[in-house]
């Protein structure tokens, strides 16, 4: 969920035609924008209000923790994207973060200089040439394509908290990562301008070439000043 909605605002400021996506569900994509609109509304959004009085401390760790548990997931993609020294760099960073770093509530690696990334299978997919196919507004999760979608059930394999035989363990865990996420966006929300939805749609589907390229031959100072205070 965390980069469903940190992908959605990463692009303020690139304009692409919305009508060069391919979007032939907009109808029944539009209402399913309304109704997570509404969800968040009523329970996510206030939620995270309160999340935010937070001291910073408390809230950093909580990032770190998350971040960390990406770490394993980010490793295997960039395995299997060809890059072993990304993959090695990032599962050193797990086990680094794990131990030293208190279960990744301290980001000891950053501070040593093993840079955090983060991939999933749907940019495994992208760079061995699978195409986005349709847009996709899925309920309760945001934006996403047809590969992103089916690309889903090999992310959640690949992720700790899938493996945690505790239900409620795993529910709390994956609460706590949506309220922390969108916390962090509570500040963003104030650029948003005009259709909103169309808005999201065309931000969420520059963010994932741009993921997949891993920034290269993209040049957009927006892109990395929005990434930098998503992250940090």
């Amino acid at each position: 969920m965390k980069k469903i909605f940190i992908s959605s605002l990463l692009l303020f400021a690139i304009s692409i035609n919305s009508d060069q996506v391919n979007d032939p569900f907009e109808e029944f994509n539009r209402k399913t924008f309304e109704f997570n609109e509404n969800l968040d509304e009523k329970i996510l959004k206030p939620v995270a209000k309160i999340y935010s009085n937070f001291p910073p401390k408390v809230k950093s760790g909580v990032t770190n923790f998350f971040n960390n548990l990406e770490d394993v997931e980010t490793s295997v993609n960039q395995a299997l994207q060809g890059k072993p020294k990304k993959s090695i760099n990032d599962l050193t960073r797990f086990l680094i973060n794990s131990t030293i770093g208190l279960a990744g509530f301290i980001d000891v690696a950053s501070k040593i200089g093993l840079e955090r990334h983060e991939e999933d299978f749907g940019q495994t997919l992208g760079v061995w040439g699978v195409g986005t196919g349709p847009y996709i507004m899925l309920p309760g999760l945001g934006p996403s394509t047809l590969r992103d979608t089916l690309s889903r059930p090999v992310s959640s394999f690949s992720s700790i908290t899938f493996h945690m035989t505790d239900a409620d363990v795993n529910i709390a865990l994956k609460t706590i990562d949506a309220i922390e996420t969108r916390e962090r966006l509570l500040d963003v929300e104030s650029l948003l301008s005009g259709d909103k939805y169309s808005f999201v749609k065309d931000a969420y589907i520059q963010s994932i070439a741009y993921e997949v390229k891993d920034g290269i031959n993209v040049e957009d100072d927006f892109v990395d000043d929005m990434d930098d205070f998503l992250i940090d």
